[in-house]
C-alpha cells in the first residue's frame, strides 16, 4: 500500500507541477484515448498499480485544467493544497461521516467548521447547518427546513402527511434566480413554474417596487451573487417586510456570499443576515476539493426536523450527529477539506483571496473594454460578462478562446444578450495568468472580429 500510495503521490504532484503549461481544454487526441476505457467488464482482476497507470497517462490528459490557474468557467475554485492532502487521508480514513458514533473526528471536525463559518460570515451562534454535496443540495436543505417551518407555523406536518392536502405555500423568486434553485424547489414538490417571479432590473436584482403583498404560508428566495452579473438582491428593502409577513427567507448564496469574508466585499451582503437560512459551496470560493456544499440555518430544530432519521440501531451521542442535518446517511468526511481550508487561509488569508480575484475580474474588464468591446455587467465581485458583437460574433470568440487553451471561459445569454462569461474564483490565479489570459481572448477576437 506504501509504494503505491508513494507513486499516486509522485503522479499527482506531476499533474498539477504541469497545471501552468497545459493547455485548459483537453487535447482532441487525449480526448479520443478516453475509448480506451471502452472494454468489457474484465474476467479476472486487473493490478491496482497498473489501474494506477491507465488512469495517470489516459484519463489524466484528457481532463479539463480546472485545478489550474487559468480555467475561468462556471465559478469553479481550484483545491488549495492543504485541503488536496486533508482530502487524501480523508479517504485513506474511510469514515461514514453520518453520526458521531461511527466517527467521532469526523462529528467533532465538523462542528469545529460549521462554528468558524458562522463566526466568518457573522451569523448567530445559535445556528445550525451541514455539509452537502454542493449548492443544489444546500438550497434543498434550507428549503426543506423552510417548508417544515412554514407549514407547522399552519398547523401542518409534512414529514407525517407529506404534501396532499397541505396549505398551500406561496414561493416567491427573482426572475433571475439560478437553475439550482428551481431544481431544489421541484424536488420538494414545488414546482419549478408555479412560483412567484418577481421583475429584476438589468443587473439581475430583485426590484422591491414590484414584490408581491404576501398572505399565508410563503418562502422568499433571494440571490447573493447573481452567477451571470455577480449582482445581489436588495435584502435590506425585502427581507424586513417578508420576516413581518411570517415568510421563510432563503439566500441562494453559492459564491456571493464569500464577500463577508473581504472587507471591501463585505457591503454587497448588507441586510443578508436577515435571513432564515443561507446556501453555499466551498468548493467554490474556499477552493476545496469537490464536493462541498453549506446549508446553515437560524433554526435548526426545522432543519433537523426535515432531515432527521430515527432507527433503532442509530445510537443517539451526545455530541451533534450529522445525519440529523443532511439529506444522506452515509457520507464521506465532508466537513474535513473546509476545515483545512479555513486553518491553512486564515480570516486573512480567505479575505486576501477574495478580494485579489476581485481585482482581477475588474482588471480583465478593464482591458477588454479598452480594447473596444461592451461588458454587460457592473463587476462587484468576480464575474464578468463581455459581448464582442453580434451573437454568432461573440459565439465564435468564445470557440476560438476555448480551442487555444490558454483560458477557458464559457458562454451564456443574459436579457437576449449573448456573451462570454468570465469567473475569477481560483487561489492559484497570478497576475502573470491574467495578463496571458487577456492577452489570448484579445489575439482570439481579433482573429474573429478582424481589425
Amino acid at each position: 500500500m506504501k509504494t503505491l500510495l508513494t507513486e499516486t503521490a509522485d503522479r499527482a504532484a506531476d499533474y498539477f507541477a504541469g497545471l501552468p503549461d497545459r493547455t485548459v481544454a483537453p487535447a482532441p487526441a487525449a480526448e479520443a484515448g478516453l475509448n480506451r476505457f471502452e472494454e468489457p467488464l474484465p474476467t479476472g482482476p486487473t493490478t491496482a498499480e497498473e489501474i494506477l497507470r491507465m488512469l495517470d497517462e489516459t484519463a489524466g490528459p484528457a481532463t479539463v485544467a480546472s485545478a489550474g490557474p487559468r480555467y475561468f468557467g462556471y465559478v469553479t475554485g481550484g483545491a488549495l493544497p492543504a485541503t488536496v492532502a486533508a482530502n487524501w487521508l480523508a479517504t485513506a480514513w474511510d469514515q461514514n461521516g453520518f453520526s458521531a458514533t461511527a466517527s467521532p473526528v469526523a462529528a467533532r471536525i465538523e462542528s469545529v467548521a460549521l462554528s468558524w463559518l458562522f463566526d466568518l460570515f457573522g451569523f448567530p451562534d445559535y445556528a445550525g447547518g451541514a455539509f452537502v454535496t454542493g449548492a443544489t443540495m444546500a438550497n434543498f436543505s434550507g428549503l426543506a427546513a423552510a417548508r417544515h417551518k412554514v407549514l407547522a407555523d399552519a398547523g401542518w406536518s409534512v414529514e407525517k402527511d407529506g404534501l396532499f392536502g397541505a396549505p398551500p405555500v406561496t414561493v416567491i423568486v427573482g426572475a433571475e434566480a439560478h437553475a439550482s434553485l428551481l431544481k431544489a424547489l421541484a424536488m420538494l414538490g414545488f414546482g419549478r413554474e408555479r412560483v412567484v417571479r418577481v421583475a429584476v432590473d438589468g443587473q439581475g436584482r430583485m426590484d422591491p417596487a414590484a414584490f408581491p403583498e404576501i398572505t399565508g404560508p410563503a418562502i422568499v428566495c433571494l440571490q447573493a451573487g447573481n452567477v451571470n452579473t455577480g449582482a445581489f438582491d436588495p435584502a435590506a428593502e425585502i427581507i424586513p417586510a417578508a420576516r413581518d409577513a411570517g415568510a421563510w427567507v432563503h439566500v441562494d448564496g453559492a459564491f456571493g456570499i464569500w464577500a463577508l469574508a473581504a472587507p471591501d466585499r463585505a457591503f454587497l451582503m448588507d441586510g443578508f443576515d436577515a435571513a432564515d437560512s443561507w446556501a453555499t459551496d466551498a468548493h467554490k470560493w474556499l477552493n476545496v476539493p469537490y464536493d462541498g456544499g453549506i446549508v446553515v440555518t437560524r433554526h435548526p430544530a426545522a432543519l433537523a426536523a426535515a432531515m432527521s432519521i430515527k432507527a433503532a440501531y442509530l445510537h443517539e451521542s451526545e455530541e451533534r450527529d450529522p445525519f440529523d442535518f443532511t439529506p444522506e446517511c452515509s457520507r464521506r468526511m465532508r466537513g474535513l477539506e473546509v476545515w483545512a481550508a479555513l486553518k491553512s487561509l486564515g480570516r486573512d488569508g480567505l479575505a486576501e483571496m477574495v478580494e485579489r480575484n476581485c481585482c482581477q475580474a475588474s482588471h480583465l474588464a478593464e482591458g477588454l473594454a479598452a480594447a473596444g468591446f461592451e461588458i454587460l455587467n457592473d463587476v462587484v465581485l468576480n464575474q464578468v460578462m463581455v459581448s464582442f458583437g453580434p451573437p454568432e460574433t461573440t459565439e465564435r470568440v468564445i470557440t476560438s478562446v476555448q480551442e487555444d487553451g490558454t483560458c477557458w471561459c464559457g458562454g451564456t445569454v443574459w436579457q437576449g444578450r449573448t456573451a462570454m462569461r468570465i469567473s475569477l474564483s481560483s487561489w492559484a490565479t497570478t497576475e502573470d495568468d491574467i495578463e496571458r489570459s487577456l492577452a489570448a481572448i484579445l489575439d482570439c477576437a481579433k482573429r474573429v472580429c478582424g481589425d
